[in-house]
């Protein structure tokens, strides 16, 4: 009894030494990434150029550069890829929904309405604004968000997966059609920063936008790591977690609410970005397994990491001009979606 104990310990010990590893190499990568970035555009900064720069001894042009519009733009890349990535992970526990994404399911077409709605009819030059617009994406998400989950539930069989994918896919339809009817009454101007922001463009790279997210990342996503070991017990299933005196409704609705709103923050300055939710989780799962203490910060990193090298790619493929960050994102997403979809038909 006590070698199969000590086999048992020493196994849990190997497992969390190689989980710790793979979140220090997913750290490293997320560096490198942002670095690189940083050295990444037309202009072109040299690595000792930007770290000369960064200790304060730049020329006028390579300030402007790098701190006014560069390293705005990469925080903000690695802090809406955070969030997406982990209110898409959220999402798939509670739901137990691989295919589960805030982009899928409409919430995130529902921040978006709400934003262009307030961008196109309000004064947006105030700087009280920038941070209005998470507030308003949290409501068009939150709307959106109990429209989907009361539809794709029943009342004795509680949320069935494949009827909420295919709800958040007819809402989302619905929120596009709505946003299309918006888009024919624009002016030119208008039509030219919501045909941006529907392809995912990081538009608000500016010190504002990134003073505007930073409290939601860095409140909401402690808050979801200190629920771990609950996620971990909805994961083993709602009679488990009745057993074990988690109650489970309650639990759910309120890290929904997280989730929801991590998502609607980061759309709100990042425009509509999808498939970060359901990529970051996936990879994050393969590489420390279902554990949450493990798998919330693992898919935090995997988001960053994802969005940061699809915006490092969007700024230097077709030089001078610039992809979408969401599109480059998609390219990436679509044929991973599709490869789950063939994984999943079986079962």
């Amino acid at each position: 009894m006590d070698d199969i104990k000590k086999e048992i310990l020493s196994r849990k010990k190997a497992m969390a030494l190689k989980s710790n590893i793979i979140l220090s190499v997913l750290f490293l990568l997320l560096i490198i990434t942002f670095f690189v970035s940083m050295n990444s555009g037309y202009i072109k900064l040299s690595p000792a150029d930007t770290l000369r720069t960064l200790l304060g001894g730049g020329s006028d042009k390579e300030n402007l550069i790098l701190f006014y519009f560069r390293l705005p733009r990469i925080v903000i890349a690695v802090l809406i890829g955070a969030g997406l990535s982990t209110s898409g992970c959220i999402i798939q526990t509670v739901t137990k929904n691989p295919l589960s994404d805030p982009g899928l399911l409409g919430i995130n077409s529902g921040a978006g309405l709400m934003v262009i709605l307030y961008i196109i009819t309000a004064d947006t030059k105030s700087f009280f604004s920038v941070f209005t617009m998470p507030f308003l994406a949290l409501t068009g998400a939150g709307i959106t968000a109990v429209i989907v989950y009361n539809l794709s539930k029943k009342k004795d069989e509680g949320i069935l997966p494949v009827r909420m994918v295919l709800t958040g896919v007819a809402v989302q339809a619905g929120i596009s059609a709505a946003t299309t009817l918006i888009v024919v009454k624009l002016d030119e101007t208008q039509y030219d920063f919501v045909a941006k922001w529907q392809a995912g463009s990081i538009w608000g790279s500016n010190w504002k936008f990134v003073l505007a997210l930073l409290p939601w990342i860095i409140i909401l996503l402690p808050y979801i790591f200190s629920k771990s070991k609950i996620l971990d017990v909805i994961n083993l299933g709602e009679d488990v977690a009745v057993g074990l005196g988690v109650n489970i409704e309650n639990e759910r609705k309120k890290i929904l609410a997280v989730s929801v709103a991590l998502a609607a923050a980061s759309v709100a300055v990042s425009g509509s970005i999808s498939f970060v939710g359901l990529i970051g989780p996936h990879l994050a799962r393969r590489l420390v397994g279902p554990k949450h203490s493990l798998l919330i910060p693992a898919a935090a990193l995997s988001g960053a990491l994802l969005v940061s090298l699809a915006d490092v790619f969007s700024r230097v493929i077709l030089q001078p001009s610039e992809i979408p960050t969401g599109i480059m994102v998609s390219v990436i997403g679509a044929p991973y979606f599709l490869y789950l979809l063939a994984n999943l038909k079986g079962r």
